[in-house]
């Protein structure tokens, strides 16, 4: 079984109006949210093979302060291809070039920006809850987690529309 925990960065700060966007950081409810969802990844036992993460400044910061709770050796990998992915399909993509790893991972947190996140999960969720799959076409907000497991004979070159089961969609606000 294939896993993918697709993580929107943490809130970010617009106070330095001279940074690009790459560059601006976390805002302080960013700081404090990003944590919170890696204590829950961690108590849910969710932990990935491999992460895929945008190499602007806020994903980064939001990936410091979750991978501190999460057990393993999952490599890190930054990418400026995941901040400039514009939809479902440059994610997938990116997705896609994990069948080339050896081993290829199974389970992979990818950590991006809204809104080619929310697509890609809009995208490949087929079945799950429906509560969660409407609050997810709804709004994916900043910190959010949303858990998708495929058939793992597919590989992530085979990941296709409405594939995935939503098994978990997780707002920071839910959690204490």
């Amino acid at each position: 079984m294939l896993t993918l925990f697709l993580l929107r960065h943490a809130k970010s700060s617009w106070t330095d109006t001279g940074l690009s966007d790459f560059e601006r950081p976390l805002a302080p409810r960013g700081e404090k949210a990003a944590p919170k969802i890696g204590a829950f990844m961690a108590g849910a036992g969710f932990e990935p093979d491999f992460i895929l993460c945008s190499s602007a400044q806020r994903t980064r910061e939001t990936l410091a302060l979750v991978l501190p709770h999460l057990g393993g050796d999952a490599e890190a990998r930054l990418t400026r291809g995941v901040y400039e992915a514009d939809d479902e399909g440059d994610l997938l993509a990116q997705l896609a070039a994990l069948d080339r790893e050896t081993p290829a991972p199974a389970r992979v947190l990818l950590i991006g920006h809204n809104p080619a996140m929310q697509d890609l999960a809009l995208h490949l969720t087929g079945r799950g809850v429906e509560a969660d799959r409407a609050a997810l076409a709804e709004k994916f907000p900043t910190a959010a987690l949303a858990v998708l497991t495929f058939d793992a004979d597919q590989g992530w070159t085979g990941l296709t529309a409405q594939s995935g089961l939503l098994t978990h969609f997780i707002r920071p606000k839910e959690l204490t």
